[in-house]
């Protein structure tokens, strides 16, 4: 295959670049589809036949250029036509992930006033029609899986096989009539609706254009090459930035094949079976894998234990000298990145939060090519990388060609505020001019929210926190709650960990158990439980999770370690608004709706009642009442100590 790549300058939105890729090189895989165990391969004509026909059927529907064209469901190839036929017609794409609940759709729907939805499958119309008495502006749900829907008698429900026929006959009337939509669209025309993932219940949506994006698509490239026919493996939400980069910039300027796993549950089996070339996941799924391999370890013979202690003996010391072991290579770590579908890979990365040293350090130890980025939706992503060879585990390398970053208002020791400008900055929040300018600065650099500073030794980029969420005890002890919560989530036991302290004399932490892992943990020591909650209250898990909290606390100086934590009841969810969607701790939700728990563990009491209904994304409801035990590991500092 040829590397020729896109000209972005000519084909300057996204259904140009596909028309040019689908005439130059229309028998390529442009994707491939997992169905009922096989894998479907789509042409980049196939691709631009299904564009076409979802376009020319919008059309036929009476949408017009500058409309919302609202997209719900898991990653599939039909949500990438879509979203191409919703920019070939003229109108603005906005992804919502699958798993939002009714609210949130509700809200994005009526605020941007969008009248036709691209929905998956039925659990997606049902959604739908369940808050239609909500969003009167909605006329059209166009469903590509008919699974399920012959009961459905909604005149607002159009299959996709409906739609190709409304699209085969507005074809034959107008036959020039696509190209003349795809020629009539400009690099400047605003494509893409994105929401934010911040910390308020309802998302801003940043207005991001065609040819600026494509643009920062190819920055990226030139940062961490990648070449037509590589093969990426989409698993992170469509809606999210970083996967509209991967999943949908990046191939049409690239030509990389775009691989879609037949459901999350089979993701790694599936990853195996293809052996991507690059993939993208975010700090959790890295975190899951990385406990997952020393959870398997467990049920290993004594043996293969040893051996894989060796290994990692290995390849850490080899790391620290800046080699790889070959000894460590052929006794564990071939064949483990083979076990995970990772022999093939030569660009790995992580986004979306701050990743773990520690997590970091196994992949790389491992062979995997891993590197952090970051950025934020409203400069296009990331536009920070490591490059190969200059690997900085503290850091999240440096700018792409396109980026500039600067760090405004530093202290003595240089650490301020990340303010940074890319080629494919937004025009502003959906709707929000107000919002729009309150963090743009000289024009057009964006004030990240981010603290951090620049290494002078290499030019990385080290991002420490939020600046909101960068916190002071008390005592006078500053510290970073995400710092010390990767290092927790390092350890194959604990999913989730929120660290307190901010106005209080110490640190103290709630965490949440990994409950695949340690219910494995529990059955293999003959503990009898029977859910999360009773589970998480067992003493034995105590004192395991106790035993790790004093591993991290050991790592980290003395006024900053762990005197209290306790094991909550439930799992953070986004769905309670605890997490965002990309799993980001959203620290005032847990403030006002643990404050309760959070007042009796600095009230010193050994135990705290819980009363409390969860309720589950079907909409029923359980009440719990439990104890949740506090464990108190380290004795209350005095005033001195923090001052020392």
């Amino acid at each position: 295959m040829t590397s020729e790549f896109l000209d972005t300058a000519i084909h300057d939105t996204f259904p140009k670049a596909l028309l040019h890729n689908a005439t130059r090189w229309p028998n390529d895989t442009a994707m491939r589809e997992k169905e009922f165990g096989i894998w479907n391969a789509f042409t980049w004509a196939d691709y631009l036949d299904r564009v076409k026909m979802i376009a020319l059927g919008l059309k036929a529907l009476g949408v017009e250029r500058g409309e919302v064209i609202a997209i719900l469901g898991k990653n599939r190839p039909e949500s990438v036509w879509g979203e191409l036929a919703a920019h070939a017609v003229g109108a603005l794409s906005m992804g919502i992930y699958h798993d939002s609940m009714n609210a949130e759709v509700a809200y994005l729907l009526t605020y941007t006033g969008a009248t036709t939805v691209l929905a998956e499958d039925e659990e997606q119309v049902d959604k739908l029609l369940e808050i239609s008495a909500e969003v009167p502006c909605l006329k059209h749900i166009v469903y590509f899986d008919p699974r399920g829907m012959r009961k459905y008698k909604d005149a607002r429900l159009i299959s996709a096989d409906e739609l190709r026929v409304k699209a085969e006959d507005l074809l034959q009337a107008k036959p020039g009539l696509f190209e003349a939509e795809v020629a009539a669209g400009k690099g400047d025309d605003v494509a893409i609706l994105c929401t934010t993932s911040g910390t308020t219940s309802n998302p801003k949506l940043a207005m991001l254009q065609a040819g600026p994006f494509l643009r920062h698509a190819a920055a990226y490239l030139r940062a961490d090459p990648k070449q037509a026919g590589d093969n990426y493996v989409s698993v992170l939400p469509l809606p999210w930035i970083m996967e509209q980069i991967y999943a949908v910039a990046q191939p049409l300027v690239a030509r990389n094949i775009v691989n879609f796993v037949e459901e999350p549950e089979t993701m790694m089996a599936d990853m195996r079976e293809i052996g991507p070339n690059f993939i993208l996941l975010a700090p959790r799924m890295w975190e899951g894998i990385a406990a997952d391999v020393r959870a398997r370890m467990m049920d290993s013979t004594r043996f293969k234990q040893w051996m894989f202690d060796w290994g990692m003996k290995l390849g850490m010391k080899a790391l620290d000298e800046g080699k790889r072991s070959k000894l460590a290579d052929l006794i564990l770590f071939s064949a483990l990145r083979d076990r995970i579908g990772f022999s093939f890979l030569r660009s790995a990365a992580t986004g979306g939060a701050a990743l773990g040293p520690e997590t970091f350090r196994f992949f790389l130890a491992m062979g995997v090519p891993l590197r952090q980025i970051y950025g934020q939706t409203e400069l296009a992503g990331a536009y920070t990388v490591h490059r190969e060879g200059d690997i900085d585990f503290d850091s999240v390398g440096v700018p792409f060609d396109d980026a500039k970053l600067r760090i405004d208002n530093p202290d003595a020791n240089g650490v301020g505020e990340i303010v940074a400008t890319t080629d494919g900055m937004f025009t502003g929040y959906y709707k929000s001019p107000e919002t729009s300018t309150a963090d743009i600065v000289d024009g057009n650099w964006l004030r990240t929210g981010d603290a951090g500073y620049i290494k002078k030794e290499n030019g990385h980029l080290v991002v420490i926190d939020r600046i909101k969420d960068l916190a002071t005890t008390s005592m006078g002890v500053r510290f970073s709650p995400q710092f010390i919560e990767n290092k927790l989530k390092f350890s194959p036991f604990i999913a989730e960990a929120v660290i307190l302290g901010s106005d209080k004399p110490y640190l103290s932490a709630i965490i949440c158990i990994r409950f695949s892992i340690v219910s494995k943990w529990a059955e293999a020591k003959g503990i009898s439980f029977t859910n999360y909650t009773n589970l998480s209250a067992q003493p034995q898990v105590y004192e395991l999770l106790t035993a790790e909290v004093e591993k991290v606390n050991q790592t980290l100086p003395e006024p900053q370690r762990i005197r209290k934590f306790l094991l909550l009841y439930k799992e953070l969810d986004a769905d309670d608004g605890e997490l965002t969607r990309t799993r980001k701790v959203r620290r005032g939700v847990i403030n006002d709706k643990y404050g309760d728990i959070i007042d009796a563990v600095y009230a010193d009491r050994p135990m705290v009642p819980v009363d409390a209904v969860i309720t589950f994304q079907d909409g029923t409801t359980s009440r719990i009442k439990t104890d949740l035990k506090v464990v108190t590991l380290l004795a209350p500092p005095k005033a001195q100590m923090a001052a020392e």
